[in-house]
């Protein structure tokens, strides 16, 4: 089987981020694609975070009814900072005659060679990533042809995503904005009547 791996903090998980999977998991032609919510992220703070089982529930709410897509609860179990390598490891033991994909946005993929054990990633899945417009392409190109020559094996994928930030639907409902159109209907819900980012 292939299967891709999607990670984040999904705080919360929007449109964008189903989009990007659904893309991903379309042009890799995966088998399925697991939504990994993370415990606690290594790369950033962020000012207001849902709980980890919040931010689990709310992907499951978003990749419901979706054909392919399950949500691993593998580094909120494992709690501690969320390192990649580790996630893969535990994926490979329990997927060991399939094919890795890692995904991932334009950032993260433009910061990979700084992460934990990046050799050990790139021995374990292919490091799949979508541009957010036509003038990252030269960019991440040229970021791959960097990462192979580490080691790693990078596809560039491509297809448009729309760009939606978790950081601004916070900031929105802090305000008391329309987020409708930006999560899904069921996430919008959940973030209502559980109060989250309210301040």
């Amino acid at each position: 089987m292939k299967i891709g791996m999607f990670g984040g903090s999904f705080n919360p998980i929007h449109n964008g981020h189903i989009e990007l999977a659904k893309a991903m998991y379309k042009e890799l032609k995966l088998d399925k694609l697991l939504i990994m919510p993370s415990y606690i992220p290594p790369h950033k703070f962020v000012d207001s975070a849902a709980f980890p089982d919040q931010r689990f529930e709310m992907c499951c709410l978003a990749a419901k009814d979706i054909d392919g897509f399950e949500v691993s609860n593998i580094e909120i179990k494992r709690q501690g900072a969320s390192y990649t390598y580790l996630t893969l490891k535990e994926l490979k033991a329990i997927y060991p005659e399939d094919e890795l994909y890692l995904l991932m946005g334009a950032d993260m993929f433009m910061t990979l060679q700084d992460w934990k054990k990046p050799e050990v990633i790139f021995r374990l899945a292919e490091v799949c990533c979508v541009p957010r417009n036509d003038d990252d392409i030269t960019k991440l190109s040229a970021q791959a042809e960097k990462l192979n020559k580490m080691g790693a094996k990078t596809r560039v994928l491509d297809a448009g995503v729309m760009t939606v930030s978790s950081t601004e639907i916070r900031r929105k409902v802090r305000n008391g904005e329309d987020i409708s159109g930006l999560v899904a209907a069921s996430v919008e819900k959940y973030i209502k009547e559980h109060y989250l980012y309210r301040r």
